[in-house]
């Protein structure tokens, strides 16, 4: 009887850790920490003459673009960098990845392009987000800093 009730708190235990292991609460505050930068793109008055403009702040390390595009996202999406000593300009590609199921067919979507960058400093950083004409589609975009 009594390793049936040092048994069930030990199985309680190992069951928390794995539920937290698996949705990552525990690392959930240090993620959002990571991301620098965030803007969802979702409403065309976001923009001046076609352009989403910002400026923050960031420090050195390397850096990756991630995006939540869907299929009415701009098809190519134009983004810079600029600081006071630092350059990045990349066309990112809107791709359509097909996948079927035994009753369907349906698309997820990626962009594609160089989303790395190192930043050797910390400076200001202007960033532009032109979706070339297309102001209605949606997307989201994060810069996010590499854990080391």
């Amino acid at each position: 009887m009594k390793k049936k009730i040092m048994i069930i708190p030990i199985i309680v235990i190992i069951g928390f850790i794995a539920i937290d292991w698996i949705t990552g609460f525990s690392d959930q505050k240090e993620k959002i920490d990571n991301i620098i930068f965030h803007i969802t793109l979702a409403n065309p008055e976001l923009y001046t003459d076609g352009v989403y403009t910002d400026e923050f702040s960031i420090e050195p390390g390397t850096y990756y673009f991630r995006f939540v595009p869907n299929g009415s996202s701009p098809e190519i999406l134009s983004i810079k960098l600029t600081g006071q000593n630092y350059k990045f300009v990349e066309n990112f590609n809107l791709i359509g990845i097909p996948h079927e199921s035994e009753t369907s067919k349906y698309f997820t979507w990626v962009y594609e392009g160089n989303g790395e960058i190192m930043i050797n400093s910390s400076q200001n950083i202007s960033i532009s987000i032109n979706p070339n004409q297309n102001v209605m589609g949606s997307v989201s975009v994060d810069l996010i800093k590499k854990e080391a």
